[in-house]
C-alpha cells in the first residue's frame, strides 16, 4: 500500500481512481484498509480546495418547500400569515427570530441555514 497525501488535481484524480477500483474491496482485508485511508485523504483535499458554501436561506426554504412538497400557505404557521410568507420568499422582508424559531422546531430546518446572511435581491 503506497498511500501519500495528496497535494494536486492529478494526484486527487488517482486517487478517485484508485477508489473506483478498490470499492468492493472486502472488509477487513489490506485493499478495504487501503480504500477507507484513501476515502479519508480524499476528503481532505475536497474539504480544503472545495469548499462548500453555506445555503442561502431564503433558496433552503424553496428547495426544501419544493422537497417536501409544501406550498407557500403550507409555511404561513411558521411566518404568521400569506403576506410574511409572500415577501420573505421574494427577499422583499427578513426572517424574523420568531420565525427561524419556528420554521427550525415545526420543520426541523438547521438554525445555521436559517440565521446566515441572505443574498441580495438581484431584481
Amino acid at each position: 500500500m503506497d498511500v501519500r497525501l495528496i497535494h494536486t488535481e492529478a494526484e486527487y484524480q488517482a486517487a478517485l481512481q484508485k477508489i473506483r477500483a478498490l470499492w468492493e474491496a472486502e472488509p477487513g482485508t489490506p485493499a478495504a484498509e487501503e480504500l477507507e485511508i484513501l476515502v479519508l485523504l480524499v476528503n481532505k483535499f475536497e474539504e480544503e480546495n472545495y469548499p462548500i458554501e453555506e445555503p442561502d436561506p431564503i433558496e433552503y426554504i424553496k428547495i426544501r418547500m419544493e422537497e417536501l412538497g409544501l406550498k407557500q400557505e403550507d409555511l404561513v404557521p411558521y411566518m404568521g400569515n400569506k403576506g410574511n410568507v409572500s415577501k420573505v420568499l421574494s427577499r422583499k422582508r427578513a426572517l424574523s427570530l420568531e420565525m427561524i424559531r419556528k420554521l427550525h422546531r415545526g420543520l426541523r430546518f438547521p438554525l445555521e441555514v436559517l440565521i446566515a446572511e441572505p443574498k441580495l435581491n438581484t431584481l
